[in-house]
């Protein structure tokens, strides 16, 4: 009995210590100040960047009424080695411009050379041909950050992906 705090103690620490997160989920929502460098900023201090990044759910084929339907991925890249990347939004819109999914809640941030991906499913038809994100983002002045969608899909025996590039906006 006499081990036995040092056992409890052990034991508790071991249990405060296991990681119930999966290795590839580090995203993580961050408070309302941010720590850079030897100054402590708020989102206010930033900023802040938009970015357009148009994502297809299906290609036309011959006609209007004959699709292929397309999973997309949306990625964005930290491509910095030494800064944080901040993201306070990330809204998914359908072809007419209906908000379709807002996919964070609260700012999130990408830790150096970080990448976050969305998927949009291959059976998603109510996105549409001209569906898009919309990504604001702040941080360093030196951030260069890399806003990409990736589509795939097949006809018959062959498949075929293409990418689109994000754009800034106002």
């Amino acid at each position: 009995m006499k081990n036995l705090p040092i056992i409890l103690s052990v034991f508790v620490s071991v249990l405060v210590s296991c990681d119930t997160k999966k290795p590839y989920d580090k995203t993580e929502t961050i408070s309302t100040k941010h720590h850079l460098g030897n100054t402590i900023k708020t989102e206010a201090e930033f900023k802040i960047k938009k970015v357009y990044v148009p994502i297809y759910s299906h290609i036309y084929q011959r006609t209007r009424n004959e699709r292929t339907l397309l999973t997309s991925t949306l990625s964005i890249h930290n491509t910095s080695e030494t800064d944080t990347l901040f993201i306070s939004r990330i809204d998914y819109y359908n072809t007419k411009g209906k908000l379709v999914r807002k996919h964070i809640k609260a700012p999130i941030f990408l830790n150096t050379l970080q990448t976050l991906e969305y998927m949009v499913d291959q059976g998603n038809e109510t996105s549409g041909s001209g569906a898009n994100f919309i990504i604001e983002w702040y941080g360093s002045e030196k951030l260069n950050p890399i806003f990409q969608a990736v589509m795939v899909g097949g006809l018959g025996n062959k498949s075929f992906l293409f990418t689109t590039e994000g754009v800034e906006i106002e």
